[in-house]
């Protein structure tokens, strides 16, 4: 994949499929970590392991080279390995059976890249720069990760609960205003624990829509 190919954002549902791990390093290890804290079950091949993730009991491992065409008994694949023509072999059989595949930092050997992430309970954010600059990501993903406190999760639940209460009343909630909602001080009210008036303010930004 060109790193100057436009890519379409896309979070995947990977709970409780077959995802495919190509090296047992470190930069594996960081990618299996990811798969697992969205409920993917883990295959890793390898021919030398990190200790921890032998021991995992949530993965299971082949302790032996990549075969040609493994690839193609998984729905996501990630080429990790530090040899260039292991991870080129992975993606060319992904490529051929349909599957989706990344390799570590070789951007023209993925049909995807993966982005940095933040997470602040089911809040997620991700930042991605096409291939370009993987320390770049990094490094917003930092700044990011800085501001987004815990006040955004009472922040999101006190949405959710709104939107959920106006549905259930039978009305739409389409159009209502809910970025003046969200450009009041709620969130200053959140911090001071202020959470009754911060309800009462959304309640009242979203009545004058």
């Amino acid at each position: 994949m060109p790193v100057d190919v436009a890519q379409y954002p896309v979070n995947l549902i990977v709970d409780g499929r077959p995802c495919l791990v190509v090296g047992g390093g470190r930069v594996a290890a960081r990618k299996v970590a990811g798969l697992l804290e969205c409920g993917a079950l883990v295959t890793i091949i390898a021919p030398t392991v990190q200790p921890e993730l032998a021991a995992d009991p949530r993965l299971t491992v082949h302790r032996r080279a990549y075969q040609r065409g493994e690839a193609a008994a998984y729905r996501l694949v990630v080429a990790a390995t530090d040899d260039p023509e292991v991870n080129r072999a992975v993606f060319e059989d992904g490529e051929g059976a349909g599957v989706w595949v990344n390799s570590a930092d070789d951007p023209v050997s993925c049909s995807f890249t993966l982005p940095s992430v933040v997470r602040q309970g089911p809040i997620m954010v991700t930042v991605a720069t096409g291939g370009h600059s993987p320390a770049l990501a990094a490094w917003l993903r930092r700044r990011v990760q800085a501001e987004l406190g815990e006040e955004y999760v009472v922040l999101l639940q006190l949405l959710s609960e709104e939107r959920t209460a106006i549905q259930v009343a039978g009305r739409s909630t389409a159009g209502l205003d809910w970025l003046s909602a969200l450009d009041s001080n709620m969130l200053d009210l959140i911090k001071a624990g202020q959470i009754a008036q911060a309800r009462e303010r959304l309640q009242a930004c979203l009545s004058l829509s």
